[in-house]
């Protein structure tokens, strides 16, 4: 099957999250371009999130510790309510070479979570009272697993990737465990970073992407695994990809793809990959504030062994 590109599904929405909910209805939410709110859409295909309405779920106030640049929120069903999950700081002061943002939870028992009030149930405290981004939940055996990027102080760079069990879906129990740091050439570039994780289940295994390196078109994605029958929270269960699974591709003029999410097709079992990415790397400016990074959809391939195959940036 050939790659063809496309445009973007959706312009503008960076860190996109696409969840199929068991209502037959397609939910997505993103990054806007201020980075002032949590907006949600919802449709009946993918394709049709494109053009359907958004809803401001949660404005951000003026002031307070959860007041400025709201990135990466994701939208879980977890425990018979709706969260969005995401990260926000008290200002746009860069302290000790990083943001301030810490990571916080909202709650919606309404049917449709695009309806109803949403209830701020405030940060998920990790234990560590550093810089954090970037939560995603998953389901396994049970258990309700909280995954998310987390600054160490006594590990150089900005984030690393962590996991831990959840006492709640808003409160994590135990300590955290670290399953990657930046080590890797490609994870090295620009900015020292692990970060977006994102959970797929299939053939076995439990697959988790991430994204590496500053969002410019050196941002590319990389892949750890473990047996779906191994302890997810010992480190020694998970192996990690060398190389990008996921990178810029200079043929089809998309740049920077990371920061993604899985969701199914409509046919409810071809995985598809949803990233954000740029169509040009000539970016005026600090990067954060270029706003067009867009939303893109590709089908996942597999391989013999039942290892993804992500192939090259492109679009439906």
């Amino acid at each position: 099957m050939q790659d063809t590109v496309l445009t973007p599904l959706i312009e503008q929405r960076a860190d996109p999250y696409i969840y199929k909910h068991t209502d037959g209805y397609y939910y997505f939410t993103a990054s806007v371009p201020q980075y002032d709110r949590i907006e949600l859409r919802r449709a009946k295909t993918i394709a049709e999130l494109a053009a359907a309405p958004t809803v401001d779920a949660w404005i951000k106030p003026d002031t307070g510790p959860y007041s400025e640049l709201i990135w990466a929120p994701e939208l879980h069903f977890n425990m018979g309510a709706w969260y969005v999950y995401f990260a926000a700081a008290p200002s746009r002061e860069i302290k000790y070479k990083l943001f301030q943002h810490r990571m916080y939870a909202i709650r919606n028992t309404n049917a449709n979570p695009l309806e109803g009030t949403w209830e701020f149930m405030g940060q998920v405290d990790t234990g560590i009272d550093t810089f954090c981004l970037d939560a995603t939940t998953f389901n396994h055996n049970g258990a309700l697993y909280y995954l998310w990027a987390q600054k160490d102080n006594a590990i150089e760079g900005n984030s690393n990737l962590y996991i831990a069990k959840m006492k709640t879906p808003w409160q994590i129990e135990g300590a955290p465990v670290l399953l990657s740091k930046p080590e890797y050439d490609w994870e090295i570039r620009g900015f020292w970073v692990n970060e977006g994780p994102s959970v797929l289940r299939r053939n076995g295994k439990i697959f988790i992407s991430y994204s590496a390196s500053a969002t410019d078109e050196n941002y590319a994605m990389g892949l750890l695994w473990a047996d779906e029958n191994a302890d997810l929270l010992d480190p020694v269960s998970w192996t990690k990809s060398r190389d990008p699974v996921f990178r810029t591709c200079y043929d089809h003029g998309i740049y920077g793809p990371g920061h993604n999410s899985f969701t199914y097709a409509e046919d409810g079992d071809t995985v598809m990959l949803v990233y954000h990415a740029r169509t040009y790397t000539e970016i005026v400016g600090d990067p954060l504030w270029n706003p067009d990074r867009h939303t893109f959809v590709k089908p996942l391939r597999w391989d013999e062994s039942g290892m993804p195959v992500f192939g090259r940036p492109s679009t439906l």
